[in-house]
């Protein structure tokens, strides 16, 4: 008598991973559908030799939907949307693996893997000249304010000159890196009246200025590492007559009459001449016809 045994696999060995958790640093400049952890290093093995099924999570909140598998049988990860260091600088992905689909009604066996994501700041803002405001709630953009400053015609001034809303300074938004930043004028300053020191930013006097018209300076901030890292900034320089004396009051008290029930906005009345508005004037010896 022959006797034919058949021996069936049971399904009691789960998936198998290489690594239970790994660390990928990712430049933040990675281009979107690039291989972030390649499939070998994330494939797992069953003893049973069935059919494994993947799905990534994530774990940290507001890093949904920028890493995905490429699909349900092959776990390699990919880069599915921009990353922005300033919304966050790392997460932590979850890969299952399972061996049979999800929403199976058969015994599952399921295995998992964690990976760690850093992103490394990338150099991909220009500077910012400061003091900036940001336009935009996720703090990508900041846009400065014209820088302004006055001169006295034909004198010259040997100090930095003093400019609003504060001096010329720009900084590098990737801060991480914080390339090294020089200015230039490229702008505004055809008579060469002025210069920006590369280094520091302060504006200071070549010559007189001999021309009562103001000068709009265009400067630039440029990063050394890359000349196409750059930004833009306007400073107006007023040119002005020279004030020697401050402005005074020609009578120190002034009197004056109204009367009882007069509408907003009526005339207030000399002492003793009603018939004259009362005004009050300040001089300036500076402006003697004035």
């Amino acid at each position: 008598l022959e006797i034919l045994v058949t021996i069936l696999n049971m399904n009691d060995n789960s998936p198998v991973f290489k690594q239970t958790n790994l660390t990928k640093v990712v430049p933040e400049d990675t281009k979107v559908n690039a291989t972030i952890v390649a499939r070998e290093d994330l494939s797992a093995s069953d003893a049973d030799l069935d059919i494994i099924f993947y799905e990534l999570t994530t774990i940290v909140a507001g890093t949904d939907g920028y890493f995905a598998i490429k699909g349900v049988n092959n776990p390699e990860i990919y880069l599915q949307k921009t990353l922005d260091y300033e919304k966050f600088n790392s997460t932590t992905l979850v890969l299952y693996a399972r061996d049979r689909p999800v929403g199976s009604t058969d015994t599952t066996n399921t295995a998992t893997t964690t990976i760690n994501i850093f992103i490394e700041q990338a150099d991909t803002k220009p500077p910012w000249f400061q003091p900036c405001t940001f336009i935009n709630t996720d703090k990508s953009i900041c846009i400065s304010s014209p820088y302004t400053g006055r001169v006295n015609i034909s004198e010259m001034s040997t100090e930095p000159l003093i400019l609003e809303p504060g001096p010329i300074y720009a900084i590098d938004p990737d801060y991480t890196l914080n390339e090294k930043i020089v200015y230039s004028i490229v702008g505004g300053d055809t008579d060469k009246v002025f210069s920006v020191d590369a280094d520091t930013g302060n504006l200071t006097m070549n010559k007189l200025a001999t021309s009562p018209d103001s000068y709009l300076l265009q400067i630039m901030a440029t990063q050394v590492n890359n000349i196409q890292k750059y930004s833009i900034a306007s400073v107006e320089i007023k040119v002005i007559n020279k004030s020697n004396h401050a402005p005074y009051f020609e009578s120190r008290i002034y009197n004056g009459t109204v009367f009882v029930g007069l509408a907003p906005r009526s005339f207030v009345f000399q002492a003793g001449n009603l018939s004259s508005p009362l005004m009050i004037t300040a001089a300036d010896d500076d402006f003697p016809n004035v």
